[in-house]
């Protein structure tokens, strides 16, 4: 009987030394996706992205296109998300990742808070750096 349960209670720690294993994999895969990623996101973002809030032509010339674009941006920005809230338990850059993913993904109300949040000097300033880095302007508010 003690045997039994050593045998079971053995099992069940290493289930989840496998467990912890595979989310510190996939943390570190996600955290290392955004290091290598933020540069490249911040200059993609048109510079006059918070002056004139207009519906691109690409939508309308190639609608299937732009379908599948939005749900495969939205499964990568949930998949950050979920990530950056697992890394805020595991090791790994939770709060920025959830940003990023928040970033990408759609939502009701999400050009407002983007424009707040873009709209703190800091954030701005670190923006920008980040697009001349890459050779893009400023984004402009």
């Amino acid at each position: 009987m003690e045997t039994e349960l050593i045998n079971q209670l053995a099992k069940t720690i290493y289930n989840y030394k496998t467990f912890i294993l595979w989310l510190g994999t996939i943390s570190f895969i996600i955290f290392i996706f955004s290091l290598l990623s933020i540069k490249w996101l911040v200059a993609l973002i048109p510079s006059d992205y918070f002056l004139n809030k207009t519906n691109s032509s690409f939508k309308s010339t190639y609608p299937l296109i732009w379908i599948i674009t939005i749900v495969v941006k939205n499964i990568i920005g949930y998949t950050l998300i979920i990530g950056g809230i697992l890394m805020l338990v595991l090791p790994g850059q939770g709060l920025f990742t959830i940003l990023i993913g928040l970033m990408l993904s759609n939502y009701p109300g999400k050009y407002f808070i983007e424009r707040k949040f873009i709209a703190i000097p800091s954030i701005l300033r670190t923006i920008n750096w980040l697009r001349k880095k890459s050779n893009s302007p400023p984004i402009e508010i």
